[in-house]
């Protein structure tokens, strides 16, 4: 509509990433940047540095990020504004690319629900939504599932895990997750996840209390891969 055109034209969008002006068709990120984000393409491959983050420590079927995140990148700069300036519909837009690249995988085709990392509620109330939850429902869109927000239940409040070592993420999230409704996913394959994976602690907690659920398989995916 004209109105539109009109706003747009006073209030043009803007790249999420690169802050260049969007052009008719263009959402949330330029053709640019969409094309030259840097895909990791693990979904692709059973045995990859995602999937060898858990080795030993909890029994996936699969595990994979979507992007590689390094600091002052494109990727940060996205995901700052879904964590911190309210731009939810980026997490969104992003989960729904992420989703289209997993669901070509045989790994990651046959899916039933899309399990996001949950929030405990004062940071819920804090930040207004889940980053992770918005992630799962763009996957959710392109797979064609239900994305599941009461099965996975965060039962404390845990301070922020940034710049904590591994045995100090692991120790302040041990012990903080719980399942209900497990009734929803049993003999189902879910998807857990989670906007970025560093050392895998907060993921593994998680999954530890779900792969207990009786026919159960359980991947992860992050939209983000950091180094560490």
């Amino acid at each position: 509509m004209w109105i539109n055109d009109l706003l747009n034209l006073i209030f043009p969008n803007t790249c999420q990433a690169c802050g260049q002006i969007l052009i008719k068709g263009e959402k949330v990120i330029c053709l640019k940047c969409l094309f030259t984000l840097p895909r990791t393409n693990f979904h692709n491959f059973q045995d990859n540095p995602v999937s060898r983050t858990f080795w030993g420590r909890v029994d996936l079927h699969a595990a994979t990020s979507f992007l590689f995140f390094n600091k002052g990148g494109h990727v940060q700069k996205l995901m700052h504004e879904f964590k911190y300036h309210g731009k939810s519909e980026t997490a969104v837009y992003l989960g729904k690319l992420m989703g289209a690249e997993i669901i070509k995988s045989n790994l990651f085709c046959d899916i039933d629900a899309i399990i996001p990392v949950p929030l405990h509620r004062k940071r819920l109330k804090k930040r207004g939504y889940n980053q992770s939850e918005m992630i799962a429902d763009g996957i959710a869109q392109s797979m064609g599932v239900y994305t599941e927000t009461d099965v996975l239940l965060r039962t404390q409040h845990t301070s922020t895990q940034t710049k904590k070592s591994r045995y100090n993420r692991w120790q302040n999230v041990k012990g903080k997750f719980t399942v209900a409704n497990s009734e929803k996913v049993i003999d189902k394959h879910v998807l857990l996840v989670d906007d970025v994976l560093t050392t895998g602690a907060t993921l593994e907690a998680c999954a530890q209390k779900l792969v207990d659920i009786p026919g159960i398989r359980v991947s992860v995916a992050t939209l983000a891969y950091a180094q560490v």
